[in-house]
Order: structure tokens, then sequence, then C-alpha cells
């Protein structure tokens, strides 16, 4: 599987953080704490809502 999708095994709130860890080979945690920094800087909110809403899960990848 190549494609970005949302992890629904490594999830803490959406699933956004693990996927793109998982996409790019990276650990989770490392991804979760810059996405962390980058919220409390006001960069990330809106881009992570709009990844959990576009991107898809997981489970609805391998359907198809």
């Amino acid at each position: 599987m190549t494609g970005l999708y949302r992890s629904e095994d490594n999830q803490i709130l959406g699933g956004v953080c693990a996927g793109i860890a998982e996409r790019y080979g990276l650990d989770p945690a490392v991804v979760r704490l810059v996405t962390a920094f980058l919220f409390l800087t006001g960069v990330t909110p809106l881009l992570y809502l709009v990844a959990w809403l576009v991107v898809p899960r997981k489970s609805e990848i391998e359907k198809n």
C-alpha cells in the first residue's frame, strides 16, 4: 500500500499522524511531537482537521 491513509491500528485522535508515519517510515511519536509543536504555533489546526476529513481510513482503501 503506497497511498496516504489514516491509521486505525496506531491512532490517538484521528489517525492522521500515524498514517503519515506509516507512509514515510517514521516513528509516529516524532510525527505527533512535530504536529503538536506546529499546532501550538497555530500552523496546523486547520490542516489537521482537513486531513482528518479528506484522508481515507486504511480499511476504506483495502476494500477497493
